[in-house]
């Protein structure tokens, strides 16, 4: 056996056991007590928790903060987070995010090892760019630095800003970092894909208690309306995958009407017009009125 085999030995043994003496290590693997010793050292400089317990009972033990109790999560429990963590992976494709799958498929029997559910998304080049701005924007939150970007609103004005970042946010298909920002003197939400030339700043920030200030999440998130529209049964199933089915109502062959909810802004618009000539918007006239001249200036484009 090699090194760094008796060193993963070494660390599932401690796992599972609470203090493990020195001299049952060298036995075990039959090396000297001296190799074991520094084995251990090797495990600390490899941010192992290893402490040590002096006495006649005493050795080797991990921190029990690092260890989870198996007998707490099923086969099906390990499997459900491999899942949860394998859709996450595609998102935010990190070391953090590798290393913790590989302990967890570590956990599983590779015999009961069966995804019965896969996850998949498009692999958008843009992706990866975002990944920059995610880990600089979790090094900051960690370490609790400023940081600086340039940020460009939705009408194309171009800003500079320095924040104190306190959470990320992953909503649809978008990341978005909230923090407080200290040009504007308030807690804002800014979204990634809108942020260029960031940095992490050499000053530190001291938490506020109340950087989230009250109703500044209400208006983050856009304000819906429900409207009703004439679908085609070639996406009753895209309406049922998002609104669900009881939000369709048949009304005869090939005649559907959809109650459904989109935002009341430019979002919404484009969601719409994505279904193409299969939808179409009745109610409330208001909404067919906004949603016309949408059309309508869409269309000035190619005129």
């Amino acid at each position: 056996m090699d090194k760094v085999e008796r060193l993963i030995s070494i660390i599932m043994i401690l796992l599972k056991k609470e203090v493990v003496a020195a001299t049952e290590f060298s036995q075990l693997f039959n090396v000297s007590k001296r190799t074991i010793l520094r084995d251990m050292e090797t495990l600390c400089l490899c941010n192992i928790p290893i402490y040590s317990v002096i006495g006649v009972k005493g050795g080797f033990g991990i921190m029990d903060e690092y260890k989870v109790d198996k007998r707490l999560l099923s086969s099906s429990d390990l499997q459900n987070i491999l899942t949860a963590l394998g859709g996450f992976q595609q998102i935010l494709l990190t070391e953090e995010v590798e290393r913790t799958i590989k302990k967890i498929e570590a956990m599983v029997s590779p015999l009961s090892l069966n995804r019965s559910i896969q996850l998949s998304f498009y692999d958008w080049e843009g992706r990866s760019e975002i990944l920059e701005t995610v880990k600089t924007c979790q090094d900051s939150i960690t370490k609790k630095r400023l940081v600086s970007f340039n940020y460009t609103d939705k009408d194309g004005a171009v800003t500079d800003r320095m924040v104190e970042p306190y959470e990320l946010h992953f909503s649809e298909s978008s990341w978005y970092l909230k923090g407080f920002c200290l040009h504007r003197q308030g807690s804002r939400t800014f979204k990634l894909s809108r942020i260029d030339h960031i940095s992490m700043d050499e000053r530190a920030f001291h938490p506020r208690d109340d950087w989230s200030e009250p109703g500044h999440e209400a208006s983050y998130l856009p304000q819906f309306v429900t409207i009703k529209a004439w679908i085609s049964p070639s996406i009753k199933d895209q309406i049922i995958e998002r609104y669900g089915r009881k939000s369709i109502e048949d009304h005869g062959p090939g005649l559907l009407l959809a109650t459904i909810y989109v935002p009341q802004n430019y979002m919404g618009f484009q969601l719409l017009a994505s279904f193409g000539t299969h939808l179409k918007v009745v109610e409330p006239k208001t909404y067919v009125d906004d949603f016309r001249n949408y059309l309508s200036h869409m269309m000035e484009n190619y005129s």
